[in-house]
């Protein structure tokens, strides 16, 4: 049962990360389909910041800088250049994808995989054997019940977290109380930055330490339906992820017990089919996902 429930952390907390980045774009009147190119950057950047500068600190501050440069692109297109956010989030994601891969080939010549001798810091390193089972997970394992709070607090506590709402669902009520919507998504967009580069860095030095081309494989996009499923809360968003990782480590289990009697290609795609499932079941519930009425301002 442990195993199950470290696995299911392990596949869950990136997808949370970026979760929590949805989510808070989302309320500011963004939607942000280029999640998965940040996600991406951030595990690229770790894993080359490890192997270059030998620092985990550096790392993470290097992946934090590249994806608040991508996340400050995005904001430019869409805000200042009046673009079509969803065009502009898949060319963001485009372009994390493939400057990755670039960026890996500049530097080593080649686009294989690259190793890095170690990752983020292990539970069990810092706070010693308290944990128990649960001491190879990653710090941000732990941390990312207190990051999800954190987001909750922010976002329905505190008076920026009721300026990006407002500048979100009702921009021009905002405008006229002397909040700048601009500013608002802006500022969403830099958190969503730094929350897609943990996101990024768990993914590939949590445990693997490993970075490879197309490794976030679809999270990013898992990521947006979990926002929509999650009805943009915080904590309906990360248990929608949660909902997300359990079916793909179920999948994962599947294989070991079941074998060849089911095909492989089906049980690894079980969490792209409960994530069409979610967005599905949320059109159900909720009368389909409908654009905050900051978008028609943004296109004009």
């Amino acid at each position: 049962m442990e195993e199950m429930i470290i696995a299911i952390l392990r596949s869950a907390t990136p997808l949370i990360y970026v979760t929590l980045a949805g989510v808070i774009a989302q309320r500011a009147g963004i939607w942000h389909l280029g999640l998965e190119g940040l996600m991406i950057v951030g595990a690229c950047s770790t894993i080359l910041g490890i192997v270059l500068t030998g620092s985990v600190f550096y790392a993470l501050l290097l992946a934090c800088l590249f994806c608040i440069l991508g996340s400050i692109i995005f904001w430019f297109v869409v805000e200042k250049l009046k673009a079509n956010q969803i065009i502009a989030g898949l060319g963001l994601t485009g372009l994390g994808l493939g400057g990755t891969t670039l960026a890996v080939e500049a530097i080593f010549g080649t686009p294989a995989a690259v190793n890095a001798k170690f990752g983020l810091p292990k539970i069990g390193y810092v706070f010693g054997d308290i944990f128990g089972a649960f001491n190879g997970l990653s710090i941000l394992v732990l941390l990312m019940p207190f990051v999800v709070f954190g987001m909750w607090l922010l976002i329905c506590r505190t008076r920026l977290g009721l300026q990006i709402t407002a500048s979100g669902e009702h921009p021009f009520a905002a405008r006229s109380v002397g909040v700048n919507p601009s500013r608002m998504r802006f500022i969403a967009l830099m958190i969503g930055g730094v929350l897609c580069a943990l996101g990024g860095a768990e993914l590939a030095a949590g445990s693997l330490q490993i970075f490879a081309q197309n490794m976030t494989a679809g999270r990013g996009f898992m990521s947006f339906a979990a926002v929509i499923f999650g009805a943009s809360h915080p904590i309906g968003a990360m248990l929608a992820a949660s909902f997300f990782a359990i079916v793909g480590a179920l999948g994962i289990r599947a294989q070991l017990v079941f074998g060849d009697d089911v095909p492989h290609d089906l049980l690894l795609g079980l969490p792209y089919i409960a994530t069409i499932f979610g967005i599905w079941l949320s059109a159900k519930l909720r009368g389909g996902a409908k654009a905050v009425s900051g978008f028609d301002e943004l296109r004009d």
